[in-house]
């Protein structure tokens, strides 16, 4: 298939086919494109991940009209070998085996005692928030980049009188462990 058509299929434009291509979203079989590979690269990287799209068997008409067919019929493909009443059914059972009653009312319960169990140890502070940890772990390597991005300004001149290689290793040296030692002294009073 190619590029026109795969736009065609995913009801996009040819600079947006072109666009993925320069991403490396797109994987070819020679000139053409290898639909289900690139379709599932699509799903990987893109954020809505990729339509589900199935390719007609009549033409698509040409011009500017409407669609009749709904966004969610529009996704249904039948597998291999799957009835319509099959299909039908995948779609409304969401492909889940039903629990009968008292299987549902014991999960429900294993679930509220799971949930009262992270409440409560979010609560003591045996869990904790994933963003506040990232907003931490954030600010110190802030830190950290700050103190490094200042190192050569702050010590050109002093660099500039080594003689050898080996003099400037060794003060470059003395220089990042200072800059490290100040980082971790300054962490130490901070429990975060």
């Amino acid at each position: 298939m190619n590029q026109s058509e795969f736009a065609a299929l995913h009801d996009v434009s040819r600079k947006t086919v072109t666009k993925w291509k320069e991403r490396g979203w797109l994987v070819f079989a020679g000139d053409e494109i290898d639909v289900g590979a690139s379709n599932a690269n699509l799903k990987r990287y893109r954020r809505d991940g990729a339509p589900a799209v199935t390719q007609s068997v009549t033409p698509p008409l040409k011009g500017n009209k409407r669609k009749t067919v709904t966004q969610a019929a529009s996704e249904v493909t039948l597998a291999p070998g799957e009835s319509a009443d099959d299909a039908a059914g995948r779609i409304l059972t969401g492909a889940v085996e039903l629990l009968d009653f008292d299987e549902a009312r014991c999960f429900k319960e294993n679930y509220l005692g799971l949930k009262a169990q992270l409440e409560y140890d979010r609560d003591s502070g045996l869990v904790v928030d994933v963003t506040e940890v990232a907003k931490a772990v954030g600010a110190e390597y802030a830190k950290v980049r700050t103190r490094l991005l200042s190192i050569p300004a702050e010590q050109a001149p002093r660099l500039h009188r080594c003689k050898t290689p080996a003099e400037l290793q060794d003060m470059l040296q003395e220089i990042i462990t200072e800059a490290l030692e100040e980082l971790t002294r300054d962490g130490a009073g901070n429990p975060t």
